[in-house]
């Protein structure tokens, strides 16, 4: 049974109250709440709670029936006798908390189970109550809902990055199963930042980083953006408790003379639509304090010039009327270009639906107006909550909902590809700041990515079969390096191939969790299954050279050997022999001892030579276990040399490379290597190309490269004499033959002087 620890949340450490000596008084009909410390007041005592509790009942009575109502107070009870004893740092009692997030959620109209989750969110980690006896007492959804919440207490992890990250990802699975979870675990964190003043400064500055980094970001993914612009403000009052002091000072200053040209505005745009016989509510919004920081800091604007963009949301009845007044107020104020973005017809992630556009104002000043329904404002103000508090409209809060349940989708199968919490974590941060890039596919259907997402964003967003495939791609059926990031309106076609494989230089160009998670997890297999294949191969070829083989190893020698080794399995010895952390000479010495001897006592002539040795064909698996040398970038054609590298593998060069001759210095470290026949891949190869300065040389040069169906990965300059420029090109090509074609076709440009393969 586990004691009452400390919580890490804001203002959550429960304190033991001070005994008194009389008894606590049993509660009638309440036989399974579990009995709190001798002499500490009962439930039915504590007026602060009593007071919450009312209020709460007040609420619930509005939407629950009577049954239900009795189910909710005798979790009360339950809860207030599992925390009786227990304080928070405010100097409250710790049911105090429950009842304000079980509150919040009740304004939400969250159902029953929901509530008593709410109520009880804390016991099993804060008191000697267990999950069984909570699922025994309310029933197994209740008790799902509270441990999906509850953190991870006995976990051995002395990393305490590993640890929170460990707690996400419980939560995440749980809500995954349940969306109610982070419902909960959202209220509960923001009635904890509403107190966190009594946090020390430390603590508080963490837990106002943890909201502000992992609970806004999902709070705005789920559309709830209420509880996101409060946890925002919270969140940046703690964290830089000055800067945002001196924002609030210039915005309260700034307000008087802000109220006389909002009305204005308010009043111009009312009458126009008055004129035209619309119905519309006109509200003048003002922009909350992290709102005004973020714009700061992420567009270096001045706080003046903040606060001189003004705000209006006009809400209406329909759709088509959104359209209309969108016509009426550009005909009011001239629209600034560039900013008219039309969310009606594409949503955004979260389900948001609006439009919206930039005016100039009769001041002079840019005003923002948004356009939407009243169906459109609930669900942009309650998100995936608009699902239980408006359900007698028709199809409200459906797609928040129905959008909500598609990330958790991809939630899941990030996960499943992530390594290990922390990677998991780093992933969902990624995934939760998007910022939206509308593309086609070439069947004409939206796609949405984050700003920033390339081909290969794409590719993994069809599919991850599609991504793991991907050789090439045709933006607006043009070729285009898959490093290209996607505009707004693209149509996109990827081009696969069945030999195609992910390339590890993709993570230094993808911006999805999904792009991120799935390469990561392909190389991780794909690695493995390579090194195992090439440390059989470099096993044999030592085995050979001692007239050996591995079926002739018999399974003693065999399993003596993996002992001495530390490893569990044949092929585990293989993987290390194939990324060159263990020599296989000296393995198959160990394994065929008597073979060193033979060999040393026979004649050269019957020993096998490395250049009799059969050589292990490459198949262009660049990024895995077998990788190509940068230093002199070997294509299908060129005679080529296998170098056994620690942790790297097998790194193949061009034999006329300058480092080779050092290489073979150590005769038990290459290998001899031979391209594979029919060879589908494309392969990193660098020339220079030396030009006259004028303008248009760079664009004819690289032109020419493209007519040759050649990518260019990789470009840079270098002026030699104020007359000429040497351009340094990476380019993707098939083989020695196609770099032949592109470097006679670069000789014919009258501005190339000199043409040269490194």
């Amino acid at each position: 049974m586990r004691g009452a620890p400390h919580r890490s949340d804001a203002g959550m450490a429960p304190q033991p109250l001070p005994s008194t000596d009389t008894q606590a008084p049993p509660i009638d009909g309440a036989t399974a709440l579990p009995q709190g410390d001798p002499g500490t007041p009962a439930p039915e005592h504590d007026l602060a709670a009593l007071f919450r509790l009312s209020n709460l009942s007040d609420l619930l009575e509005t939407y629950l029936e009577r049954p239900q109502l009795d189910i909710v107070h005798r979790a009360y009870l339950f809860g207030a006798r599992a925390h009786s004893g227990q304080l928070r740092k405010t100097g409250e009692s710790y049911i105090c908390h429950p009842l304000d997030v079980a509150h919040m959620l009740a304004e939400m109209h969250l159902d029953v189970d929901s509530i008593v989750a709410a109520l009880l969110h804390d016991v099993i980690e804060d008191t000697r109550v267990t999950k069984k006896e909570l699922a025994a007492e309310f029933g197994d959804e209740v008790a799902e809902l509270v441990d999906g919440v509850s953190k991870l207490t006995k976990m051995e992890l002395e990393n305490p990055d590993e640890a929170q990250a460990e707690n996400f990802r419980k939560m995440m699975m749980a809500m995954v199963r349940d969306l109610r979870v982070i419902l909960i675990k959202l209220a509960d964190r923001l009635h904890n930042m509403r107190t966190l003043s009594v946090m020390a400064p430390a603590k508080r500055r963490r837990i106002a980083r943890e909201t502000l980094d992992i609970y806004v970001p999902i709070a705005n993914r789920l559309g709830m953006n209420t509880i996101r612009l409060e946890l925002e403000d919270l969140g940046f009052a703690a964290l830089y408790p000055m800067r945002y002091r001196v924002i609030q000072d210039a915005v309260r200053k700034a307000r008087g003379n802000r109220r006389e040209v909002m009305q204005r505005l308010e009043t111009a745009i009312k009458e126009r639509l008055r004129h035209e016989e619309l119905n519309a509510r006109v509200v003048g919004r003002e922009k909350h304090l992290y709102s005004i920081y973020r714009k700061m800091t992420t567009k270096g604007l001045s706080l003046a010039e903040v606060l001189d963009v003004y705000a209006i949301r006009i809400i209406v009845e329909g759709v088509e009327t959104c359209y209309r007044v969108l016509g009426i107020v550009h005909n009011l104020f001239k629209p600034l270009p560039g900013k008219f973005k039309d969310y009606i017809a594409i949503p955004k992630s979260n389900g948001y639906q609006s439009l919206h556009t930039v005016l100039f104002g009769p001041p002079g000043v840019p005003i923002e107006i948004q356009i939407r329904t009243e169906d459109m404002n609930k669900v942009a103000e309650a998100g995936v909550a608009a699902h239980w508090l408006y359900k007698s409209s028709r199809d409200t809060g459906n797609t928040a909902h129905a959008r909500a349940r598609e990330w958790l989708q991809s939630l899941l199968e990030m996960q499943r590809a992530s390594g290990d919490p922390v990677e998991f974590l780093e992933n969902v941060k990624i995934d939760l700041f998007p910022d939206e890039v509308y593309v086609f596919t070439p069947k004409g259907q939206i796609m949405e990515l984050p700003r920033g997402a390339t081909a290969v964003d794409f590719a993994y967003a069809v599919h991850s079969d599609i991504g793991n495939s991907c050789a090439a791609v045709k933006i607006n059926r043009r070729m285009m390096p898959l490093s290209t990031p996607l505009q707004n309106g693209q149509t996109i076609e990827i081009i696969t191939s069945p030999v195609g494989r992910p390339n590890p230089a993709w993570l230094n160009f993808v911006v999805t969790a999904k792009a991120r998670s799935s390469i990561r997890n392909f190389l991780k297999n794909l690695t493995r299954e390579d090194a195992v294949q090439l440390g059989r191969y470099l096993l044999e070829r030592a085995l050979g050279d001692l007239g050996s083989n591995l079926g002739q190893i018999d399974a003693a020698t065999m399993t003596e050997a993996l002992a001495e080794f530390r490893v569990g399995t044949l092929d585990a010895l293989c993987e290390q022999i194939g990324l060159g952390q263990r020599p296989a000479v000296l393995v198959a010495r160990r394994l065929h001892p008597e073979g060193e001897a033979a060999r040393e006592a026979s004649s050269p002539a019957e020993s096998r030579s490395d250049e009799e040795s059969t050589p292990l064909s490459i198949k262009g698996s660049e990024g895995t276990v077998i990788s190509f040398a940068k230093c002199c970038h070997p294509l299908p054609g060129d005679r080529i040399l296998g170098f056994l590298t620690a942790g790297r593998g097998l790194v193949i060069h061009n034999q006329q490379c300058r480092n080779v001759a050092e290489f073979r210095k150590k005769p038990d470290k290459w290998v001899q290597v031979e391209w594979a026949s029919g060879l589908a891949e494309q392969f990193a190869t660098e020339i220079h190309v030396e030009i006259n300065n004028q303008r248009g040389a760079l664009a004819t040069v690289a032109a020419a490269i493209s007519e040759l169906e050649s990518n260019i990965e990789d470009v840079k300059t270098k002026e030699r004499d104020g007359l000429h420029t040497t351009l340094q090109f990476v380019l993707m090509v098939r083989d020695r033959v196609h770099l032949a074609r592109i470097l006679r076709r670069l000789r014919a440009i009258p501005s190339v002087h000199r043409i040269a393969r490194v």
